[in-house]
């Protein structure tokens, strides 16, 4: 247990020195930072600008205008951020510089040495079974630290069937949804493999939230190389089947079925409203934060939103 310890202070002092270090001097200063959203607090009004949201329209400006306006909102000081950190057996797997767990771990570590200012909070749904576990929301850095910890030197899930059937990230979604009371961020974390039925609760979730899905994938799991016969295990069942990679067939039905389970996860992801980031195993974690940052800054720059000034937390809530 004392090597178990020894190495997650390791991987966690590391992980502090990526974030500060590398995100915090690329995505921190006068603009927006790592998961920026809008204020809570109604401002002025506008005209309606193409890719504005919706829920924002001003009806009644609209109705005396005769033109359709919406209320920009104003920055808020303090920021509740809750993250669903998924830890079923399928994060268990990872054929490149690491495992799908790890990628987790990083971005739950990047959301909380990040958002880490003073008033803000910072809670967790971990997904595990049978039951996800609360890490209530805190501010402090003791909170945070343990947080990290206790994902770090999280037991595997074992794997078995699940009795009732009821995959394990709706109900930590759902969970999420009555603990984060105060509007603000949500994080998910996952590879989003663990059934269906996530669409609907995240979807509620966005309608209060800003809300982030972290994609967390491994290249094995999109493309399968041609190295014989493999013995394949469900990391959520237990369950054998052998595999003849040497086919050609089988993998480019393999690729087109991969290729179709993540363009639905992603259309799944972009109805329910909210933001998309993949990070995989096989690339530097740091760096698609960083184009997924930039990515929305451009995004927002488009619709007319301004950058936020300089003294405004990395993030603020959501309305």
């Amino acid at each position: 247990m004392n090597d178990v310890a020894t190495r997650a202070e390791s991987v966690l002092r590391q992980l502090e020195l990526s974030v500060s270090r590398r995100l915090d001097g690329l995505l921190q200063g006068d603009f927006e930072g790592l998961l920026p959203g809008s204020g809570s607090e109604r401002g002025e009004g506008r005209e309606y600008r193409p890719g504005d949201d919706v829920r924002r329209i001003d009806w009644n400006l609209t109705a005396r205008t005769t033109v359709t306006h919406v209320t920009d909102t104003i920055v808020d000081r303090e920021l509740e951020t809750w993250v669903v950190a998924d830890c079923s057996a399928s994060l268990d797997f990872g054929t490149a510089n690491c495992e799908k767990r790890d990628l987790v771990l990083a971005a739950v570590a990047a959301v909380g040495f990040l958002t880490q200012r003073p008033g803000n909070r910072l809670g967790a749904v971990i997904d595990v079974p049978p039951v996800p576990v609360i890490h209530p929301a805190r501010s402090d850095r003791a909170s945070l630290l343990a947080l990290l910890r206790r994902l770090a030197t999280m037991p595997r899930a074992p794997a078995v069937a699940r009795e009732d059937g009821a995959p394990a990230l709706v109900r930590a979604l759902e969970i999420t949804e009555r603990v984060a009371k105060r509007r603000g961020l949500v994080v998910v974390a996952s590879d989003f493999l663990d059934g269906d039925g996530w669409e609907r609760p995240m979807r509620r979730l966005t309608a209060r939230h800003d809300v982030v899905a972290v994609e967390v994938v491994d290249p094995r799991e999109l493309s399968l190389p041609a190295v014989g016969l493999l013995t394949l295990v469900d990391p959520e069942t237990g369950a054998l089947l052998e595999v003849q990679t040497s086919n050609p067939k089988l993998r480019a039905r393999y690729d087109a079925a991969a290729s179709e389970q993540r363009t639905a996860i992603a259309r799944a992801i972009r109805h329910a409203g909210a933001e998309h980031v993949t990070l995989r195993t096989d690339r530097d974690w740091v760096l698609d934060l960083v184009r997924f940052v930039r990515a929305r800054r451009r995004r927002r720059v488009a619709r007319g939103v301004p950058a936020r000034p300089k003294g405004v937390p990395v993030a603020s809530a959501a309305p």
